[in-house]
């Protein structure tokens, strides 16, 4: 059965999605359940990158991520196909990322991570935009089934595409258990303080890409409003790389003056989340809109409480482990940020339920959902 996958993801983001496909991928190559497995990259690809898959990358040599892009999605032209590299007939391919590249597998099988891009426009670059609400309701017509990320992201397609009813399967992430975990010695715990200048008071951690989904500017004033009102010593480390429309996130901090309490590190090595994890009083994740909430599961299994949103899949990520706030209360979300950060039997109590809830996701479990939706997308 030649399965082909596309691995771009994998290999063009460090977290949130590419996180997701690369632990899927892995598992599926370690327990191979009988596939012939190809995976394929748009674009081209390091001798770092080729080294790190867990099996040979298939791009097209000379044809840039951007110009397949172009001739693929914007133009709508069928050529080159995927299968071309493979020198076989596909009996499944797997576009694993929104879009689907024009192949003429046996079946087809796309996972849509979240409807983010209809749900919230205004949190896209216009252009960003545009193109999804294109590209993405094309792809789906051309799918077999569907796969989405939570039970939330499902309910979304079938309102959106009544449709789509009984031709979507949840296949949701996990977190390596052996990787994340809490982290307890204070050598590695300072050195992680050190090295993202975080200075040695108590912290409340944040962790994403920088962009109005994510809901920064509400959460600054929501901790500036928490200090204020409680005299929390605590500082607000935000990490991760610049996305887009980000301006406001800065803005908002030099408005209150905070500059000294909320601090940028930058992007984080994955190397240094399990010790960023533990050593933060808990996690701030008062996101707008999800389709999964990776970062979530990864503080839970590190044994930190969770502040988020009540919305979305946010629910199905955090469990018994985190404490919910209405997103787009700033009044919501500095209550909690008090509560958390002044009740340390509260912290205890979420931290004990969100390992417990942590530990059902696993990348096993992941596997058994995709091998699940493999079926019925063959069926």
């Amino acid at each position: 059965m030649k399965l082909v996958i596309d691995y771009t993801p994998a290999v063009r983001q460090t977290a949130g999605i590419g996180r997701i496909i690369r632990g899927q991928v892995d598992a599926l190559v370690q327990h191979n359940p009988g596939f012939d497995i190809s995976l394929f990259v748009a674009g081209t690809v390091t001798p770092e990158q080729r080294a790190a898959s867990p099996l040979p990358l298939h791009t097209f040599p000379g044809i840039s991520e951007r110009n397949l892009t172009r001739i693929w999605h914007r133009l709508n032209i069928p050529a080159p196909r995927v299968e071309w590299l493979t020198g076989s007939a596909v009996d499944l391919f797997h576009a694993t990322d929104f879009v689907m590249a024009p192949v003429s597998s046996r079946r087809k099988l796309l996972t849509v991570h979240d409807l983010a891009f209809m749900r919230y426009p205004q949190a896209a670059m216009p252009s960003l935009h545009h193109y999804l609400n294109v590209v993405v309701p094309r792809s789906i017509n051309r799918a077999d089934h569907l796969i989405a990320d939570s039970g939330n992201t499902a309910e979304d397609l079938e309102s959106t595409w009544p449709r789509l009813e009984g031709r979507i399967s949840v296949v949701q992430g996990a977190v390596d258990h052996s990787f994340f975990r809490r982290v307890s010695d204070p050598e590695t715990l300072h050195a992680s303080r050190q090295k993202y200048s975080i200075g040695d008071g108590p912290y409340v951690f944040a962790l994403s890409t920088l962009e109005p989904r994510k809901n920064y500017p509400r959460l600054i004033r929501a901790f500036h409003a928490a200090r204020r009102d409680s005299g929390l010593p605590h500082r607000l480390v935000i990490g991760g790389k610049r996305g887009w429309l980000f301006d406001e996130i800065f803005a908002t901090v030099r408005e209150l003056g905070m500059e000294r309490e909320v601090h940028f590190p930058g992007f984080v090595d994955d190397a240094d989340l399990p010790a960023l994890y533990s050593g933060a009083e808990f996690f701030a994740y008062p996101s707008l809109y999800e389709g999964f909430g990776l970062p979530i599961l990864e503080a839970l299994a590190c044994g930190t409480p969770v502040l988020t949103s009540d919305n979305s899949c946010l629910p199905e990520a955090g469990g018994e482990g985190a404490l919910y706030v209405d997103a787009e209360s700033v009044e919501s979300i500095a209550d909690g940020i008090a509560r958390l950060a002044s009740q340390p039997k509260l912290r205890a109590q979420l931290a004990a339920a969100g390992e417990a809830h942590a530990r059902s996701f696993t990348w096993s479990r992941s596997l058994r959902q995709l091998l699940e939706a493999y079926e019925r997308a063959l069926a």
